[in-house]
């Protein structure tokens, strides 16, 4: 059995090879633990706790990189040493790996089905705990140029205006428009779209 290393809460003090930054850069960010990419993203801990101990405590409270992408900052300022800088650069981090996720699903040429777009949209909003209206703009060959939020509802709930959607069209010039939204609650009712 392998014997846990023991370090000095500060990262500074430890041997050159463990640092975490450091070792990304010497053997590669695939060398890293989850906790270890967390620590350079958190990038100073506090007395008592390394940053590697803070992204420690958050995947031991959060169970899952994909668990942090649905959770509220509020959450995140329960944990000792996480403050706005550190949440938006982690925040920021995970919106960019779901980005690169629905960039991999991103397909080429015209939307054939409703499949296509569902690929495309759901790194992106399959995490979400409230329902976000999403507007794809088409040119005539049926390819997205553009992806609107056009409403945040809530867990169960929302209701994009017909006037607004139709607005976007037009200012955009598109001639097609696919309409998507998520449901967090799980109830796959349709939603509800107003003329208001």
């Amino acid at each position: 059995m392998k014997k846990k290393k023991i370090y000095p809460k500060a990262i500074c003090n430890w041997p050159e090879d463990d640092r975490p930054r450091e070792k990304l850069l010497k053997y590669g960010e695939h060398t890293l633990s989850n906790a270890e990419l967390l620590g350079i993203l958190i990038r100073t801990g506090i007395d008592g706790k390394s940053a590697v101990d803070i992204a420690r405590e958050l995947l031991h409270k959060f169970k899952t990189l994909r668990t942090m992408s649905g959770i509220d900052i509020t959450e995140f300022k329960q944990i000792s040493g996480l403050k706005d800088a550190k949440i938006a650069h982690l925040k920021a981090a995970i919106e960019l790996g779901k980005r690169m996720m629905s960039e991999e699903k991103a397909f080429e040429g015209t939307v054939k089905s409703s499949s296509d777009v569902a690929n495309y949209l759901m790194p992106l909003m399959r995490d979400m705990k409230k329902e976000l209206f999403k507007v794809l703009l088409l040119d005539k060959r049926n390819s997205i140029t553009n992806v609107i939020d056009m409403e945040m509802g809530s867990i169960d709930r929302v209701n994009p205006s017909i006037r607004d959607i139709l607005q976007i069209a037009l200012q955009y010039q598109a001639p097609a428009i696919i309409v998507a939204h998520n449901h967090p609650s799980g109830v796959l009712s349709q939603a509800i779209v107003t003329s208001h």
